[in-house]
């Protein structure tokens, strides 16, 4: 019976729309009952033709005007067409015929939210829950509505809410874990979709979510598990295996993930992030010819992708071609001139090609965008010391360690540069700040400066800290 209704809807629906084209073709007027409007209607909105929906509802308003269900659709493709007003309006004619009709306060609720009118959204959300039969979509409507008022808090309790209703509505878990992510409450979010997986076992957007804080909590072995579950579900899960990727390359398992990304390949079509990303993965195995083509596929593919860029550049400066690394360098620095990674691989294929002034440059630049980068203090200062700009080179380290005061690199280093300045009292107090933040690092001033193992008060200092 049910597979007949179906048949008779569709020759109905047919019939009607065929019905209304000749009315208007031969500029007559034909009665249509309301079923047969509405099926005239959702014809032209099917087909993305705004204005003959509009048509259509003009005429049903003429024939049926106490219908308050043309009423809501023409406030509906008033809304699309961006006639704001107007759907107001319209909305209003149909509260008056049918105060009780949930759709009337959805529809405002939403034209409110496109507004930013927060609380005259909510207003509309909450009377149509009322209404309503079903409210886990109202629910999820007035979760954004709290997003966009950066109230995670709330928007949580009503998204929560929602999938109480419907637990199958992915929307309401993603949005869930984006929540949670903004409010970085990543345990939290762990014990919910471990409860939601308690109740609903083949959620493969729970198990996704749950593997998503895992990562972010840096738990990757329980991530990629989690993962696996969202594939075993969901086989064709493209984004499941991606970040299953990213996990495995913080294992350093990169092997693995090289196989992981590929298969990706199975299930949608290849992308520039993810030819990057196994890009990256055989750099770090070291196969920079296999790096390198990934690289250059990831470009063809969108050659705004500066990592890709960056990493050709890195694949040749492996194999110490630094003159062509350095015009991959200033290609992805073109794409992203405030990355102080690209920056500080300028600076060093400057200094190796013996460019030292454009080096010192752009190790400015590396420092301006990065002053946490212990590494890049130290090799700038190096630079400066190899140069014989030795007070340079200090007041560089006391720039350095003014933004990472907990680095005790940086003071074993300045007590270095301020013995070869022949300021031992001052390297001194340097020397006894360095043993009290890390005196494990003290091998760090003897790799630098041999000689100063046979300085006798250096040993001194070093043995009061040292037991």
């Amino acid at each position: 019976m049910e597979e007949e209704f179906e048949f008779d809807f569709n020759e109905d629906a047919q019939h009607s729309v065929e019905r209304y084209e000749e009315m208007i073709r031969n500029e007559d007027q034909y009665f249509f009952d309301a079923q047969a409007f509405e099926y005239i209607i959702d014809n032209y909105i099917e087909k993305n033709d705004p204005v003959k929906a509009l048509q259509v509802i003009e005429y049903a308003l003429s024939q049926h005007p106490y219908a308050a269900v043309f009423l809501i659709k023409q406030a509906q493709l008033l809304l699309f067409t961006n006639q704001v007003e107007k759907a107001f309006a319209s909305l209003e004619k149909a509260e008056m015929l049918e105060p009780s009709e949930a759709d009337i306060y959805v529809l405002r609720g939403n034209i409110y939210q496109n507004l930013d009118r927060h609380s005259e959204a909510l207003e509309n959300f909450e009377k149509a829950l009322g209404l309503a039969e079903t409210t886990d979509e109202i629910l999820l409507q007035m979760a954004y509505v709290y997003q966009n008022m950066h109230d995670y808090e709330n928007a949580i309790v009503y998204i929560k809410r929602s999938l109480e209703q419907n637990m199958e509505n992915k929307d309401g878990l993603y949005e869930l874990a984006f929540c949670y992510d903004i409010l970085d409450k990543q345990e939290e979010s762990i014990h919910f979709y471990q409860e939601y997986i308690d109740n609903d076992p083949y959620s493969y957007a729970a198990w996704y979510n749950l593997a998503n804080s895992y990562h972010k909590l840096d738990l990757f072995e329980k991530a990629i598990d989690a993962y696996d579950y969202a594939i075993l579900i969901k086989e064709n899960f493209a984004s499941a295996y991606y970040n299953k990727g990213n996990a495995l390359v913080q294992l350093e398992k990169y092997e693995d993930a090289i196989a992981v990304y590929k298969q990706t390949f199975e299930y949608e079509q290849p992308n520039a992030d993810t030819y990057c990303a196994i890009g990256e993965c055989y750099e770090k195995l070291e196969q920079m010819g296999e790096a390198r083509a990934y690289y250059k596929k990831s470009v063809k593919m969108d050659s705004k992708m500066a990592d890709a860029w960056f990493g050709i550049g890195v694949t040749l400066n492996f194999e110490e071609r630094f003159f062509e690394s350095l015009h991959f360098y200033k290609k992805a620095l073109e794409l992203d001139e405030e990355n102080p990674d690209f920056w500080f691989a300028i600076a060093d294929a400057y200094y190796k090609l013996g460019q030292i002034d454009q080096s010192i440059e752009a190790y400015y630049k590396v420092l301006e965008y990065n002053p946490v980068d212990v590494e890049a203090w130290l090799d700038f200062s190096t630079v400066l010391y190899e140069q014989g700009k030795l007070v340079e080179a200090s007041e560089t380290m006391a720039e350095a360690i003014k933004n990472n005061p907990d680095a005790a690199e940086l003071y074993y280093r300045m007590v270095a540069y301020l013995f070869a300045l022949g300021q031992s009292k001052d390297a001194i107090a340097y020397l006894e700040t360095a043993l009290v933040t890390d005196p494990e690092k003290h091998y760090i001033l003897f790799e630098y400066l041999p000689q100063l193992q046979d300085n006798g008060l250096i040993i001194d200092v070093i043995n009061k800290y040292i037991k």
